[in-house]
């Protein structure tokens, strides 16, 4: 055997087929490498988990939190936004941002142990 390829065919049709016809569909998989690329950022999963911890906070706050300007924290919430992890709402003049339950469910997996817990 040279590297990571068998040289012999030794496929298990059954199983093969039985684990390919459990595979999720496309459309799924796309949705989720979209949410895995967004939290691929560094600052973006800063982010991610100063919502996990605060649930809903304004740009001004998480700007603070994590230690970046406002003009770049929106920019990356725009990108989490469009990923679909999270979700805003208009209060008066600000905007509040909050993980969707996919963003906390993804971030959670990606942080493990390091995530926040709820209050």
């Amino acid at each position: 055997m040279t590297g990571d390829s068998c040289d012999l065919l030794c496929l298990d049709l059954p199983q093969a087929e039985e684990i390919r016809a459990g595979l999720p569909p496309l459309p799924a998989v796309e949705t989720a490498a979209v949410g895995a690329r967004a939290l691929g950022d560094p600052t973006r999963l800063t982010i991610a988990a100063a919502l996990a911890s605060g649930h809903e906070l304004c740009v001004c706050d998480i700007a603070w939190v994590v230690g970046h300007a406002q003009n770049l924290v929106s920019h990356h919430l725009r990108q989490l936004k469009v990923a679909g992890l999270v979700a805003s709402r208009r209060d008066g003049r600000m905007v509040m941002y909050a993980l969707t339950s996919r963003g906390s469910a993804l971030v959670a997996v990606v942080l493990g142990d390091s995530v926040p817990a709820e209050g």
